[in-house]
């Protein structure tokens, strides 16, 4: 048996594809110094021209005050230009030839400044060409290869190779808040942990019905989440949605019906946070439902200002969306009015219903550029908030968000700890070999990393191990130890487990069945976790 993770790196083709497609061409991909970048010092950038390529000049535009810089070999209509120089050659074996290094400076900026950048490169006489626009034979064969649940191909190339990819930089001191790094975090899948107000569940037919979970039934269970040690709850997606996972939203101003709508979002946020539990939402930027209003019209309508919204195109599906799925249309991140849309959302629910941050789901879709606003737009409201997002990439491109998410959640450490404890794929010396290089890498890192064994997108811990709650034990004791935040999924605790799931064509749906409780419950591992807890609490591994 093995782990099943979506993305675009499934397969040891598809590894090979992206690493050779990040040789080609002129790359960017963030090469920034320092990684964080400081307020009043200057951002070195650094670009690698690949050996398909040859250019004579290498420029970047850049604005500081929130617009799309424009360049057009060397000249710009809005804000300001700086020069690259060559500074090294370096021979490219994937590629089969030598690639150049150019790098120049992003001059000092005050506190707050949101930098935007495009780098354009051109050889005298031929077109411009810009930065991380995508090699056509990468994404022909990724087509062919990439795949989630069995739905069509992701579609992921960009609208205009003329316009290039943007990048932004933010200069600002924000930092994780302190309650986050400290943290206990309870990942609740709200259908599935408890009905609340005296019902019963639903009767269901299979794991995609409504089982009748709601916030009510969260407060409910308050004492529960206390007594165990939990700080804060992550809680799955609130809004309306034509599903019973929530990941398709079709109103972000309210709260679910069937899950208590307002009011009960109201009353949980108040009672939790009258016992110094910190409550954070689970919201989706990057796609929307294909029955959301917006895209409906948009659909309809192809005068509508929400057309902007969308990325309409010519595939079979018509428009792009998350992973091929059709119900899932991506939003178009880059179209200002769009952005605006979104952070304002995050900005109203911080605000109105005081919130204290958001997990971001597939961050990795809207990328870094997005993040530098919405981030700063997030502490403004709240900047206590903590933002941390779900981005399923190999360890180099979580850098890439330091400084524009207060957190990652660590896949890299869910795939250790399952390989060494559940799938008895690596060695003990081997987990520690590599937890101690994964810690070591990221050391002067200002991410925070919640730690997670199972969650709602992958088999339970204890399904994998066939029952085993040893292991279960070691890998919890291993995770609390170390000092990104650990994440409970609900019953993870109690020793639940899940039904065979047959091969996942089934949206990912064997961990989430019903919580148990009473008499169904593992008491004594239940009372381990309390103990890691607050062996946790008095060794504050964070600090280390």
């Amino acid at each position: 048996m093995e782990d099943y993770i979506f993305g675009t790196l499934i397969t040891d083709d598809l590894k090979l594809l992206h690493h050779r497609s990040h040789r080609r061409g002129l790359q960017h991909n963030y090469a920034i110094n320092p990684r964080r970048p400081i307020p009043g010092k200057p951002v070195t950038l650094s670009v690698l021209v690949g050996a398909d390529i040859d250019v004579e000049h290498v420029y970047c535009y850049y604005t500081l005050d929130g617009s799309l810089p424009k360049g057009d070999h060397g000249t710009n209509s809005s804000g300001l230009i700086v020069k690259f120089s060559r500074s090294s050659v370096e021979w490219e074996t994937l590629t089969w030839g030598y690639a150049e290094i150019w790098t120049t400076e992003i001059p000092q900026q005050p506190d707050g400044t949101l930098v935007r950048y495009r780098i354009g490169a051109w050889k005298d006489g031929q077109p411009e060409i810009f930065a991380d626009w995508p090699d056509p034979k990468y994404h022909q064969e990724l087509a062919t290869h990439a795949h989630f649940n069995d739905t069509p191909s992701p579609t992921l190339i960009p609208d205009d190779p003329t316009s290039g990819k943007t990048f932004s930089i933010s200069m600002n001191r924000f930092s994780a808040p302190d309650w986050a790094r400290q943290a206990v975090i309870y990942h609740i899948f709200i259908d599935r942990f408890f009905p609340g107000n005296n019902r019963e569940w639903n009767k269901t037919k299979d794991l995609k019905d409504i089982y009748g979970g709601t916030l009510w039934g969260v407060k409910d269970k308050l004492d529960y989440l206390q007594d165990l040690g939990a700080t804060a709850i992550w809680l799955s997606p609130t809004w309306p949605s034509n599903s019973y996972h929530g990941y398709d939203v079709t109103d972000y101003r309210t709260v679910a019906k069937r899950l208590g709508g307002e009011e009960a979002m109201h009353a949980l946020i108040k009672e939790a946070h009258s016992r110094g539990i910190k409550i954070i939402l689970d919201l989706v930027c990057n796609h929307t439902s294909n029955k959301h209003p917006y895209f409906l019209e948009a659909l309809e309508y192809p005068q509508s200002k929400y057309r902007r919204y969308y990325l309409f195109d010519e595939s079979e599906i018509g428009y792009r969306t998350f992973f091929g799925v059709r119900s899932l249309p991506q939003v178009n991140l880059q179209d200002q009015e769009a952005r605006a849309w979104m952070i304002d959302i995050a900005r109203f629910w911080l605000r109105e219903f005081k919130v204290d941050g958001f997990r971001l789901d597939h961050a990795n879709g809207p990328g870094p550029e997005f993040w530098a606003e919405f981030q700063a737009a997030c502490k403004e409201e709240n900047n206590e908030c903590f933002c941390f997002g779900e981005v399923v990439e190999p360890p180099p491109d979580y850098l890439l968000y330091s400084g524009l998410l207060d957190g990652l959640l660590d896949f890299t450490f869910n795939d250790s700890v399952r390989r060494a404890f559940a799938f008895n794929s690596y060695s003990r010396e081997k987990f520690d070999s590599v937890i101690n290089r994964h810690r070591e890498f990221f050391n002067g890192s200002d991410l925070v990393m919640p730690t997670f064994l199972d969650n709602h997108d992958v088999d339970r811990f204890l399904y994998i191990t066939g029952g085993d709650k040893e292991r279960l034990r070691q890998a919890a004791k291993v995770q609390f130890e170390q000092a990104g935040p650990p994440i409970i999924y609900y019953g993870t605790e109690v020793g639940m487990s899940q039904e065979l799931n047959d091969g996942r064509v089934d949206g990912l749906v064997g961990s989430r069945e019903p919580m148990v409780w009473g008499d169904t419950q593992d008491l004594e591992l239940l009372s381990f976790y309390r103990s890691l807890i607050k062996k946790r609490n008095k060794h504050r591994p964070w600090m280390i």
